[in-house]
């Protein structure tokens, strides 16, 4: 391992749940002060949004283990070659072990949509309010 790597492994980390931790509480202190009306406030639900999808997806992606033969056997699953997964497909996450049963625990796809949908949302309120904003900026003047 280079220095790079070492030092993107140890800094990382921290600084990603300290962003998350940051936007938990600046979503939650926004919400009764109605920040919600400033386009800027909506970077921290996006985050908290952003977040769980890499979870989610993580934990999509890697349910099969290193090894799906290995992993659907343990699981009590047949293992049939002809439902191997295509590692070009992106979505939906599916590990299939035969026609029947699939490793990819069955909350993630949705769960991946619902989070997209509020991602478009949260671009849609920051829109909102920057057009709300602007106008009332415009009737004082």
């Amino acid at each position: 391992m280079n220095a790079v790597s070492v030092t993107a492994a140890v800094v990382l980390p921290p600084f990603l749940l300290a962003a998350v931790v940051l936007s938990v509480w600046k979503t939650a202190r926004g919400l009764p002060a109605r920040q919600w009306r400033q386009p800027r406030w909506w970077v921290f639900p996006a985050v908290l949004l952003v977040a769980a999808g890499c979870v989610t997806w993580f934990i999509g992606t890697f349910s099969s283990g290193f090894d799906a033969r290995e992993t659907c056997l343990e699981r009590g699953f047949d293992y049939d070659d002809a439902y191997r997964r295509d590692p070009a497909q992106g979505f939906p996450l599916h590990h299939w072990c035969n026609a029947d049963q699939d490793l990819v625990p069955a909350f993630v796809n949705p769960s991946l949509l619902t989070i997209a949908v509020a991602l478009l949302g949260c671009a849609a309120g920051s829109a909102a309010a920057a057009v709300v904003g602007r106008k009332k900026g415009e009737e004082r003047v």
